[in-house]
């Protein structure tokens, strides 16, 4: 398997706390809401929390190993990572994997955890500063 992910990765087990928050109304003046058109984000599990797991982590993104949210679902998230700290964002969930999931190689198999993939919306600047420098500490080593 090829990774052709935009963003370098660093895996982690970073146990989370994660909340689908949904997103604010936006009031539009009627001629503006005639022509205006935005993604939703779902809705049935606003309020939900629980417990999962970060298992990798980039400057744009990470993949939370846990029961999976609905395609574009706003979530909050709150992990620790050392090295970075505590980190807390929000974004969008924008795939899902229902279950676990066995991928053959060439020479074993890689069990892949079910969960979702989140793109970052909002991360404060010197959190993704200190990703980007702890990922490409981790890539330089080679």
């Amino acid at each position: 398997m090829s990774d052709v992910r935009r963003a370098p990765r660093l895996v982690v087990n970073a146990p989370a706390i994660v909340e689908s928050i949904g997103q604010a109304a936006m009031q539009l003046h009627p001629n503006l809401g005639r022509v205006f058109r935005r993604v939703e984000a779902d809705r049935t599990t606003i309020g939900t929390k629980f417990p999962a797991v970060v298992r990798d982590l980039s400057t744009n993104g990470a993949f939370i190993s846990g029961a999976p949210l609905p395609l574009l679902s706003r979530v909050a998230l709150k992990f620790d990572v050392k090295g970075v700290g505590t980190i807390d964002a929000i974004g969008w969930v924008l795939w899902q994997r229902m279950d676990d999931c066995e991928v053959p190689g060439p020479s074993s198999a890689a069990t892949l955890p079910k969960g979702f993939g989140v793109l970052f919306e909002a991360i404060p600047m010197e959190t993704r500063t200190a990703i980007a420098a702890l990922v490409s500490s981790f890539s330089s080593r080679g």
